[in-house]
């Protein structure tokens, strides 16, 4: 890997990195699309090249039991098996040991799982995570770490964050054996909870291997939380996690936050040191027929769209815009025909490639204050802005409600139409 820091803001703690990997360059920060079976529901590499996105996200825990490490070795990798040219992240598995939790027993050794599609069981170690990664052929590989929900409290968050460290120098040893590090590039992941104490003890604990590991993640962010108290862990890890962890990361290694997909929240995480994240937010909101524009989601389901003779956003160079398909087309077949799905992804993509793609050239040219400004006018109107984000940006330096008259709203603040009268 080479990694350079292009550009940095002289008022947040956003920044440009260039970092180059053995499939070409990817310009940070930069939000990755989840292909987690080796395929974006719905799209073809070739459709998710042409959209100008150059790093994606395959899953180590699906891709190893189907379609299965020998396959994969067979034909050469994971890049050659989905006809992806560009950068791949693969993750460790780890986070199965929440959403598959009731398939998953923790041990010192690793994570005994039964297979969802048979039953059978399959012992994950850290050393077999790394030997599937490689087999793979991943750019980047993550650690295996012990995930808990950040919502969790008690000494289950100390053990996981310490197995996490333990693990991590499993993966390192067996990384280096493998003589694979020219080509292959692990990243360590922060664990800890909404602990403060214990995210340093990890962060002290991850730092000291600088050495022996190409990037930081910044995980727990996405951990399994209940729905209506989602936004108590996004809040306090925003705002507490994610800034104590990038303050204290190298600056000369790429900074990646685990399942941050929201644009309000890719945002905030830019502007508190952020290079990297990942989500299946914006194509599993399109498969239920949700548009993402800079003025706020479009739920294109509702009847109010139905006669709409307009693209979807005018100003977007999607494919689905450019080719002004009509919101009415896409209300009359988003949830009935697979091209209506399709469509808005691609739409979505291109959404969120243009929220980081702005978000760098503001930094580059001195502005981004008040992109961030300008964004979240946008997107939110005068309803008023999501209280969590307004704090988080005030502590690094920017606020949102200067010279302005808004209300705070409360939680996640996500905003959604629900009904036509939205």
């Amino acid at each position: 890997m080479e990694f350079e820091v292009i550009a940095t803001c002289n008022i947040t703690r956003a920044r440009v990195c260039r970092m180059k990997l053995a499939h070409g360059v990817t310009m940070l920060p930069t939000f990755m699309p989840v292909a987690t079976q080796a395929a974006i529901k719905g799209l073809t590499t070739e459709q998710v090249e042409s959209l100008g996105i150059t790093l994606i996200l395959n899953n180590t825990y699906h891709l190893n039991l189907r379609p299965g490490i020998k396959t994969l070795k067979e034909v050469g990798g994971a890049h050659i098996f989905q006809g992806w040219n560009r950068n791949l992240l693969t993750d460790s598995g780890g986070f199965q040991l929440v959403s598959l939790s009731k398939f998953t027993k923790i041990t010192e050794d690793g994570a005994l799982f039964s297979s969802p599609f048979t039953g059978e069981p399959t012992m994950l170690t850290p050393e077999e995570s790394i030997s599937i990664q490689h087999s793979i052929g991943a750019d980047i590989i993550m650690q295996l770490d012990d995930v808990v929900s950040s919502l969790t409290v008690g000494p289950r968050v100390a053990e996981a964050m310490e197995r996490s460290v333990r693990w991590l120098d499993r993966c390192i040893e067996q990384h280096e054996r493998s003589g694979r590090r020219d080509c292959q590039n692990l990243f360590a992941i922060v664990q800890g909870g909404l602990d403060v104490e214990l995210r340093d003890r990890c962060l002290q604990a991850m730092i000291a291997r600088k050495d022996r590991v190409a990037g930081y993640a910044i995980g727990g962010l996405s951990g399994g939380e209940e729905k209506e108290t989602e936004h108590r862990g996004r809040l306090f890890l925003t705002t507490t996690s994610i800034k104590q962890c990038a303050e204290q990361l190298p600056a000369d290694r790429p900074r990646y936050a685990m399942g941050v997909g929201f644009a309000e929240d890719l945002l905030v995480c830019v502007a508190l040191g952020v290079d990297m994240a990942d989500c299946v937010f914006p194509t599993r909101t399109a498969r239920f027929g949700v548009a993402l524009t800079f003025k706020g989601p479009l739920n294109l389901r509702l009847k109010k769209h139905a006669g709409s003779i307009e693209p979807i956003d005018g100003n977007c160079p999607c494919p689905t815009c450019s080719s002004k398909m009509s919101r009415a087309m896409l209300h009359h077949t988003v949830t009935i025909e697979t091209a209506g799905a399709h469509a808005v992804t691609q739409h979505n993509l291109v959404f969120q490639a243009q929220v980081m793609g702005r978000a760098r050239d503001a930094i580059i040219e001195g502005r981004f204050p008040d992109y961030l400004r300008t964004f979240f006018e946008s997107y939110f109107g005068d309803r008023g802005y999501p209280e969590w984000c307004v704090n988080a940006l005030r502590s690094v330096g920017v606020d949102l409600l200067e010279g302005r008259d808004l209300p705070l709203i409360p939680g996640s603040g996500a905003k959604w139409e629900y009904s036509d009268a939205a």
